[in-house]
């Protein structure tokens, strides 16, 4: 498949240079049982890459199972991981599977992973380097197929440097590293997203497309999107929702975006 109709099947907007190198990786990586790392600030669209890598793999009839360290309390990660036996810990009531078990055979999307504990690091290590793993609360060893695709919005190898993350770990996530830039270093990507969004979100609420004055298509194209595209996503849908008017101006956005006050020129955002 080739890059358009890659970027056409899964959504990914963005003519620029930046996400036509991301979608070439990603073309490149999605055959192969490679760990992947996906990097970039939030909001960037980490979790559609990896589930656009998952899609184009061989693993694609069976389950992507997300998983987000950061939500996870710290005491109960490894068994929401790994699984658990009855009694294990303090309310651990009946015996239960986790996320690998539940993956087998599929991808598991480890989003945030800088987030996570070092015990649990020291268990993935052991998946990524044996396909084995155990219970909490249990000797016996099992085994697991499944590929494993990580992101982090955090700087890994500083994190490794500040012993805040094994070493060891981050060479075996980080055999393809794919970086995805901020909205704000590629421009050229800003608008056809917000005519997408547009268009997407008009639908799902019924309602009539919004037409973009001239000034506020400036307004959005000179914003600096501190959110990236979960941000641009959200101002779209406010003024669809919000606005009964069917053309917008940009005295209309300025109040949805963040430090932009009712009278500045666009030449303040930049």
């Amino acid at each position: 498949m080739d890059r358009q109709a890659i970027q056409e099947r899964f959504g990914i907007v963005g003519p620029s240079a930046a996400m036509r190198h991301v979608i070439d990786q990603v073309r490149l990586v999605a055959g192969s049982d490679a760990s992947v790392l996906i990097q970039g600030e939030s909001g960037v669209g980490k979790e559609v890459i990896a589930k656009t890598i998952h899609e184009l793999s061989d693993r694609r009839h069976k389950s992507l199972t997300v998983v987000n360290c950061g939500a996870i309390p710290e005491g109960l990660l490894e068994s929401e991981l790994f699984g658990n036996e009855k009694g294990a810990y303090t309310g651990a009531v009946e015996r239960r599977t986790g996320y690998f078990e539940d993956a087998d055979n599929g991808t598991i999307f480890l989003d945030e992973i800088g987030e996570m504990p070092v015990q649990a690091q020291v268990r993935l290590l052991r998946v990524l380097e044996s396909g084995e793993f155990s219970r909490v609360g249990s000797s016996v060893v099992r085994k697991v197929d499944v590929r494993i695709v990580a992101a982090t919005n955090k700087n890994l190898s500083e994190e490794v440097r500040d012993g805040r993350f094994r070493e060891d770990l981050y060479y075996r996530l980080s055999t393809v590293v794919i970086e995805i830039p901020p909205l704000r270093q590629r421009k050229e990507d800003v608008l056809p997203l917000v005519d997408k969004f547009v268009y997407d979100i008009s639908r799902q609420y019924e309602s009539p497309l919004k037409k973009l004055s001239s000034d506020a298509r400036e307004l959005l194209a000179r914003y600096r999107w501190p959110g990236n595209v979960r941000e641009l996503r959200n101002v779209v849908e406010r003024m669809v929702v919000l606005n009964r008017a069917q053309s917008i101006s940009a005295d209309d956005l300025r109040p949805y975006l963040r430090g932009v006050s009712a009278s500045a020129g666009t030449g303040a955002l930049v």
